[in-house]
């Protein structure tokens, strides 16, 4: 008999580019389907990250201050269970902060 049930596996990213990053190792290297990853901000605070990345980092004059920098960005994926070892160790590759599961 297989063992279906699901799992969380959730983990928080300093900046939105590091988050997009494990986003596309969730789809390609472990097959999770998009609607099943969810991302959103990890405090009650809008925010795009906790330090400056991507097109907000690569400005001439330097990182732009106009970017909600306010906290971490929290990556969250529905799983099959029997991949929760595999895609714990593929978020902490990809950058994640924290890594847990519920």
């Amino acid at each position: 008999m297989a063992d279906d049930s699901t799992t969380t596996i959730s983990a928080t990213f300093q900046t939105r580019q590091a988050a997009d990053l494990a986003i596309e190792h969730l789809v390609q290297q472990h097959g999770i389907s998009r609607p099943d990853i969810f991302v959103q901000s990890a405090s009650d605070r809008n925010t795009a990250g906790s330090a400056p990345s991507g097109g907000d980092a690569s400005r001439d004059e330097g990182a732009r201050r106009d970017a909600p920098l306010a906290g971490e960005i929290e990556v969250s994926a529905d799983i099959a269970s029997s991949q929760a070892a595999a895609v714990k160790r593929g978020l902490a590759e990809a950058g994640a902060l924290r890594v847990w599961s519920r």
